[in-house]
This record gives C-alpha cells, sequence and structure tokens, in this order.
C-alpha cells in the first residue's frame, strides 16, 4: 500500500519523533557505556602493551568515561537511529530503492563490525611501532585523551573503510555504477585506496603499513563487483523474461 502524502509541518513532527527515538536510544546505550567504561577502557588499551595513561585535569576521570560512553553508545544504537532514519525516508524511495537500502544496513553494520576489528588487531603492532620513534631524551607521557582520540579515530576509520561494497553495490542497484566502470577503473580505485590507508596508519613505513590497510579493501572491492556482475545478470535475466511473457 502506497504511502499517504504527508505535509510539512506532519513531516517535521515525524522528524522529531525520529530524532527523540534515536537521541534517546544513544542516551540509553552511552549510559550503559558509561558504567562499562573501565571495562572498555582495558580493551582499549590491550594493544599498547602496557601504557600507562595520564590526565592532567580533575575533570578528566568523568570526561574520560564519558567520552568512551558517548563512543560505545552511537555505536550500539545503530540499529535503532539507522532504522530511524530508513523509516523518515522511506516514502520518497522508489520500491526497487527500498528493497536496495534495507538489506544494505544490515550489511553495514556487519562490515562495520569486521572493519573496526581489523583496525583493531593492526593496533597491536601500529602503538608499540609510534613508541619506540620516542628518542630516549624524551619521556613519553601518554595523554588518555589523546590516547583515546588516536584508537577511536582509527578503528571508526577502518570501520567506515569497510562500508566500500555497500556504497559501490547501492550504486550499482541505483543504476548510477556498472561492474564495467568498476573494473575498468581499478587502477583509480586502488590508489585512492592507498592513499586512504597511507592517511590512517601514522607509521613511518610509507609502504608495508599502508599495504597491510589497503590488502582487504582491495580484496572487498573485487567483491563489490562479483556482486555487481550478479546483479546485472539477475537484472537481464528478469528483462529477458518479461519480454518472452
Amino acid at each position: 500500500m502506497a504511502d499517504k502524502p504527508m505535509s510539512l509541518i506532519g513531516h517535521l513532527e515525524e522528524l522529531r519523533q525520529r530524532i527523540i527515538i534515536s537521541a534517546a536510544a544513544i542516551l540509553i546505550a552511552s549510559v550503559v557505556a558509561f558504567f562499562l567504561s573501565d571495562t572498555i577502557l582495558q580493551l582499549l588499551l590491550l594493544p599498547s602493551g602496557g601504557l600507562q595513561l595520564k590526565a592532567f585535569s580533575l575533570m578528566d576521570g568523568f570526561m574520560i568515561k564519558w567520552h568512551i560512553g558517548l563512543y560505545t553508545g552511537i555505536v550500539v544504537a545503530f540499529p535503532v537511529w539507522a532504522y530511524q532514519l530508513y523509516r523518515f525516508v522511506k516514502p520518497g524511495l522508489l520500491e526497487h530503492e527500498r528493497r536496495v537500502i534495507f538489506p544494505a544496513l544490515a550489511g553495514s553494520l556487519i562490515l562495520f563490525a569486521l572493519g573496526a576489528l581489523f583496525g583493531y588487531y593492526l593496533l597491536w603492532g601500529m602503538i608499540r611501532v609510534l613508541v619506540q620513534f620516542f628518542p630516549p631524551q624524551v619521556e613519553y607521557l601518554p595523554s588518555a585523551d589523546d590516547y583515546i582520540s588516536f584508537v577511536v579515530f582509527f578503528l571508526l576509520a577502518c570501520g567506515l573503510a569497510f562500508q566500500l561494497p555497500v556504497l559501490l553495490i547501492i550504486l550499482v542497484q541505483l543504476r548510477i555504477l556498472s561492474s564495467d566502470v568498476l573494473r575498468r577503473q581499478r587502477r583509480i580505485a586502488y590508489f585512492a585506496l592507498f592513499a586512504f590507508a597511507e592517511i590512517v596508519t601514522p607509521v613511518s613505513d610509507p609502504i608495508v603499513a599502508p599495504l597491510t590497510v589497503m590488502a582487504p579493501l582491495v580484496i572487498l572491492y573485487e567483491i563489490s563487483i562479483w556482486f555487481a556482475r550478479r546483479i546485472e545478470a539477475g537484472r537481464k535475466r528478469s528483462s529477458e523474461e518479461l519480454v518472452v511473457s
């Protein structure tokens, strides 16, 4: 059944309700994560090899726990706020666009988790290498806020990078891209992936470390091409069946 047309006031009211639901989900998840922040911080510290973080302000204890809670809450509440976003834009989507978006949300969550886990694995070697670069004349005092910001940024970057197949498959489904274009633009895509890997790996080695990050992204790119071919083949079969009937 088609969605009923809604007035501007109705759209704004719906947007307000969905923002409230999303914010409530993030707030609840953040509060729970706040009380579990000590355990979460222990997990974030494992790749450091035993660094003792330092705080330099009286409010840092609360702010560190709140930042950990907020970052965790936004990620944990992803299914809720992503679904609310989908429901808000759903009336403006065509039927084939609706069929693409919802499965993409599930795939996006799984790939983000895999990307974050991959980034967590890379941190074990990266942090140790970065610490070793300090000369003996310099005493490294690891700030808790700086360390958490660095780790969260890297995990988010890896998680977002793993969204590549979702983005490409959506564009193929919407006929904005094709498998032929993806194949022809391999060199440009590989260069862009390597440049991204260079940015997110703050290690002096300009080759090995970025290539380690780039390798799974290249695999995901090739998987995207394979899925694009399958989508186009299915589309072709449907057209042929329609002509025959």
